[in-house]
C-alpha cells in the first residue's frame, strides 16, 4: 500500500492511544540507531514525515541530548523548521521542549546529514495559532494528540544561526 492510501492508514494508526503507548519506545530508538549507522543519511521515520535530529544540552544536566523528531520545514530555503511537542499525545511535555526553553541558542539539528546550529523560539499567541493550523494541515493526527491532553502542545520555530 503506497501513496495517499498508505499515508491515510499511517495517520489513522498514529492517532490511536495504542500508538502513543508503543511508538515512544520504538520509533526514537530505531531512528537513532539507523541515523548513527548511516552517518546521518537515513532517518527511518522521515519516510512518512520530514525529520531531523535535534541535539540540545539538557535543561538540568547540561549534557547533550539527542532526539530524532518529525519537523515541518518552513520557507523555501532550508533554514527554518517547526517542531511540534506532541509527545505522541501523551500527558507530559516531551523533555526536549524543556531543553529548548532552557537553552534556545545551544541547539543543533542534523538535517539531511548536515549539522546546522539553530536558535529556538517558543511560538505563542496569534503566531502559534497560525502555525498550529498549518501543522494540522501538514499532519492531521496532531489534532487527536491535542484532544487527548489538557496541556497546550508546544510549538517551536528553529532558525539557522
Amino acid at each position: 500500500m503506497t501513496g495517499a492510501r498508505g499515508v491515510r492508514l499511517v495517520q489513522r494508526v498514529s492517532s490511536t492511544r495504542a500508538f502513543a503507548l508503543i511508538a515512544p519506545h520504538v520509533v526514537p530508538v530505531l531512528d537513532r540507531a539507523v541515523h548513527r549507522l548511516t552517518r546521518g543519511r537515513v532517518l527511518p521515520s522521515a519516510r512518512m514525515l520530514p525529520g531531523l535530529v535535534l541535539t540540545v544540552p539538557g535543561a538540568r544536566t547540561g549534557r547533550p541530548r539527542t532526539t530524532p523528531l518529525a519537523c515541518m520545514p518552513e520557507g523555501e530555503v532550508e533554514g527554518a523548521w517547526i517542531l511540534v511537542g506532541s509527545n505522541f499525545g501523551r500527558t507530559g511535555h516531551p523533555a526536549w521542549t524543556a531543553n529548548l526553553l532552557a537553552r534556545p541558542d545551544a541547539a543543533v539539528v542534523n538535517w539531511r546529514g548536515r549539522d546546522i546550529r539553530v536558535r529556538a523560539t517558543l511560538l505563542e499567541g496569534e503566531e502559534r495559532a497560525r502555525v498550529w493550523e498549518a501543522a494540522l494541515a501538514f499532519w492531521p493526527p496532531y489534532a487527536a494528540y491535542q484532544r487527548r491532553v489538557e496541556r497546550q502542545i508546544r510549538l517551536f520555530r528553529l532558525e539557522r544561526r
